[in-house]
This record gives structure tokens, C-alpha cells and sequence, in this order.
């Protein structure tokens, strides 16, 4: 029987871990709160890109991109009559320093990064099992995002220096929920470069 890490949740025989950075995008750095974290968590995610390029393992930079048409907004979004993070504008475009050249993207139109995408199929024909979240915000894209991987039958871990939100207290206890309710352990840096060696 696979020996499981009790730190880190991964079954060190089997499992394989992919990185999702998610809404890393200018967009979300517009809010002043995050703007104040964006130097840490560029800092946080590309250490964390580059652990995982070293040890061969995917890395999937997730976006939230909407058309102007209305077609993929949100009840809230047409509530107000107004979108958000159009394609090809630049509050899309990921941000200055990430190390996003040459990784493979997924675009949501919603806080999960399975809801509406192809996310679960190319884990699995990766053979992953595994997954490390960080990116922003922590209480809501990433968190719903976990919560669906759960759903999925993944692993996950949240690295908590490369993760950042407009509300920690919100973090902090969607943090809480996640790992007690789901058993997704959130990590240092150096046990979520661990899953990467």
C-alpha cells in the first residue's frame, strides 16, 4: 500500500502534481489590497512555476477572460449591466514578471477553474492527481476551484505564500474550511516545492 504524507496529503507512490496559478491577471491588481500583495505573490508563484518546470511536472496558468456581448457574464455581472475582464484587453493580460511564457492557459468565465472548461480532462490525460493552488483570490476563485477539484476526485494543496486576497479574514477562514471539511492541507513554500521534486 502507498506510504501517505501526512503534511502534505500526497500518496508518495501514486500521486503526480500539476500547478494551477489562478487570475494572476492585471485586472484583479486594481483593487488596492492585492496591488500591495502583487510584488510577494509574482515573487511566490514564479519560485513555484519554476520548482515545478525542474521537476517536470504541468503548470496551467488559469484566466478569467468575458466577451463584450453579455455572453458570458455572470448573474451578477448582468444584474448590473456591466462585464468584466474583456478578451484581448489589457486588464486580461496576466501580469508584468509572471513567468507565463510558453505554459499552457485555461480560460473560466466563472470562480472554479473546472466549471465550463476542459481543466478535468487534461489532469487526467497528464496523469495527475495532484494539485498545488495559489494565485488570487484566495476566498473565492481559488477556494471554489479546490472545492471542485474535490469534487473531481483531486488532491490539493494551497501554497499559502503565493496565495493573496482583498479580505484575509475571508482567506483565512475559507483556508480553514477547506482543509478540515475537504483534508487540503495548505503548505509553505518549500513543502509545496516538496511536491514538485
Amino acid at each position: 500500500m502507498p506510504r501517505s504524507d501526512a503534511v502534505t496529503g500526497a500518496t508518495a507512490s501514486r500521486d503526480r502534481a500539476a500547478l494551477l496559478i489562478i487570475d494572476m491577471q492585471n485586472a484583479f491588481f486594481e483593487d488596492e489590497t492585492l496591488a500591495g500583495q502583487q510584488e510577494r505573490l509574482v515573487t511566490a508563484c514564479n519560485d513555484l512555476i519554476d520548482a515545478a518546470r525542474s521537476g517536470r511536472s504541468p503548470v496551467i496558468l488559469v484566466r478569467t477572460e468575458h466577451q463584450r456581448d453579455g455572453s458570458t457574464w455572470t448573474r451578477s455581472m448582468l444584474d448590473d449591466g456591466e462585464g468584466f475582464i474583456f478578451h484581448g484587453s489589457r486588464q486580461a493580460d496576466f501580469v508584468a514578471d509572471l513567468h507565463a511564457g510558453g505554459l499552457d492557459v485555461v480560460t473560466k468565465t466563472r470562480d472554479s477553474a473546472f466549471f465550463g472548461t476542459d481543466l478535468a480532462a487534461r489532469l487526467r490525460s497528464a496523469g495527475v492527481d495532484h494539485l498545488v493552488l495559489a494565485g488570487v483570490s484566495t476566498h473565492s476563485c481559488v477556494a471554489q476551484t479546490g472545492a471542485d477539484a474535490f469534487a473531481h476526485d483531486f488532491r490539493v494543496s494551497y501554497a499559502r505564500d503565493a496565495l493573496g486576497s482583498t479580505n484575509e479574514q475571508y482567506a483565512d477562514a475559507m483556508l480553514e474550511i477547506v482543509s478540515m471539511e475537504y483534508r487540503q492541507p495548505v503548505l509553505d513554500r518549500g513543502q509545496a516545492r516538496a511536491l514538485f521534486a
